[in-house]
């Protein structure tokens, strides 16, 4: 059987100022280091927070007449912390 001819490599197109500016860059990255604990309570505070102020909203809501007051902004707030909690999950690292 007879053998494929090996074809030579283009030395140019090889060259990073010939390469397109959509391809990826072997150039190394500097990674930052894992995240503070501060970041770490933080994000954890907001999840509680959004979880404590919903339960409460649940239970204690009609004794409570500012919470009360609120009506479905609650649900808003609720959430709202919450989901600021689970969006700082990530950048953690």
């Amino acid at each position: 059987m007879p053998k494929s001819r090996v074809r030579k490599k283009d030395r140019s197109a090889a060259s990073p100022a010939a390469a397109p500016s959509g391809s990826v860059s072997r150039t190394p990255v500097k990674v930052k280091g894992p995240s503070s604990n501060w970041y770490v309570v933080v994000m954890l505070g907001f999840m509680l927070a959004g979880l404590v102020w919903l339960v409460v909203y649940y239970l204690a809501g009609p004794q409570i007449a500012w919470l009360d007051g609120l009506g479905a902004w609650n649900f808003l707030i609720g959430f709202g912390l919450w989901i600021v909690g689970l969006l700082m999950t990530l950048r953690w690292r």
